[in-house]
């Protein structure tokens, strides 16, 4: 009777554990509902207008807007308070720290709006285009200048060719509309068109949107598919069955790299990514590095009209540099920054768990909005069943064969030494 007692004041000492934790969750998830951090940052279609309305008068004026500044002290203050109620020594009350933290992070970005005090925070939160990648050997410059020269010997120094046709927002629409309803389900996500809509698309848990008046190509489908619905979408659908941390369905900032980096590799895995994505999230990260040299709006601009992109799509990459930062230069939003090094993490993430065979952790990544290390210090959670396996799984994942297949022969290629191929030239 002795030793039955103690296994069950263990196991109600683990249930009260696991309850506090999804109390703290909820506050969690209360506390966050209007730290909105691309929406508190993004620029409306009229600067763009005006800003080309302008060129197309011959001059080229760096765009001024009056940002909405949040109050954030009332949410910050339930944050800190949330982080010191946690019990670090479990992992749910681990998790709740560290993702308090980050938002806590996020919303004093967000407070200096408008200003240069949002640099700091942002690296904070995203990196710096010279921070070293994983094995420390390079950095993410390094790795965006790589792509960039690949991307020139295969245009022979020009820009690579856009696709010769077209799919309309519209007939686009209606095919993501069928792939995802194949997916989660008929009428459980939504997909429209968002004419005020800067990127070509975003996507949340119950909709996905694609911006209005834009050619896509076949391309930016399967790129879309793989990145905004199988990564994201599905991502934020799984976190919401979780059965005790709902936060999970929402991206916390210091998970933003592990996420944009699975939907990034993503698109490796199932085939959609193409040289032109790799240049074009390349040069994003050397228009970050400009921009925190001192390069304003306008130059920033300039070099990416000279890197071959077009009037809209050079406007577009240089706003997400300058997005809630002065445009005068010196300070920069460096969410980009995370794309290319977010995908060498989680590439590398993969290798070393398929190499150690743990294939369960690349399925944990998929229960919800997890960071990498999340995966792995949540694992006594995906045991006792406090955090849920995933739902939903992209295509390339469910066929663990092939993707077995991939890991296993980049691990072995990793060994060969290029100075013995040298000798065929």
């Amino acid at each position: 009777m002795h030793a039955y007692g103690n296994r069950r004041c263990a196991v109600s000492a683990a249930a009260t554990a696991v309850d506090a934790c999804a109390a703290l969750d909820r506050r969690l998830v209360e506390a966050v509902r209007g730290i909105r951090v691309l929406d508190t940052v993004a620029w409306p279609v009229a600067v763009e207008r005006r800003f080309l309305e302008t060129l197309e008068a011959g001059h080229e004026t760096l765009p001024r807007f009056e940002y909405r500044v949040p109050d954030f002290s009332a949410p910050r203050a339930e944050l800190a308070a949330i982080a010191a109620a946690a019990d670090a020594s479990h992992p749910l009350g681990a998790y709740l720290a560290r993702s308090a933290a980050s938002w806590q992070t996020a919303a004093r970005m967000l407070e200096a709006v408008g200003t240069p005090g949002v640099t700091v925070p942002s690296i904070e939160l995203y990196g710096r285009p010279g921070d070293a990648l994983p094995g420390g050997g390079q950095t993410n410059l390094d790795a965006a200048n790589y792509f960039l020269e690949i991307a020139d010997e295969l245009g022979d120094g020009r820009a690579l060719p856009e696709a010769e046709y077209c799919i309309q927002a519209d007939v686009l629409r209606d095919e993501v509309q069928a792939e995802v309803d194949a997916c989660f389900g008929s009428g459980k996500v939504r997909v429209e068109i968002d004419p005020e809509l800067t990127a070509k698309a975003a996507a949340g848990a119950t909709r996905i949107r694609l911006r209005g008046a834009t050619c896509f190509t076949e391309y930016d489908r399967s790129q879309l598919l793989a990145h905004e619905a199988f990564v994201h979408t599905l991502t934020a659908r799984n976190g919401r069955a979780q059965p005790v941390l709902k936060s999970l369905s929402r991206t916390a900032p210091r998970a933003t790299a592990t996420q944009e980096g699975l939907a990034v590799f993503a698109e490796l895995m199932s085939g959609s990514i193409d040289i032109a994505r790799l240049q074009r999230i390349s040069l994003r990260i050397l228009a970050i590095d400009m921009a925190l040299n001192g390069a304003d709006f306008v130059e920033v601009y300039r070099w990416f009209r000279a890197h071959g992109q077009n009037i809209a799509d050079s406007f577009y990459s240089t706003q997400r540099v300058y997005r809630g930062v002065p445009a005068t230069g010196g300070a920069a939003f460096t969410k980009d920054n995370v794309y290319l090094a977010g995908l060498l993490t989680v590439h590398t993430f993969f290798r070393w768990a398929f190499k150690r065979r743990r294939l369960d952790l690349l399925q944990h990544l998929f229960a919800g909005k997890l960071a990498l290390e999340d995966a792995i210090a949540l694992r006594p959670c995906f045991e006792d069943g406090s955090v849920a396996p995933p739902r939903f799984l992209p295509p390339w994942v469910q066929r663990s064969q092939g993707l077995a297949g991939k890991l296993a022969f980049s691990l072995f290629a990793n060994r060969i030494r290029m100075g013995r191929i040298g000798e065929w030239e």
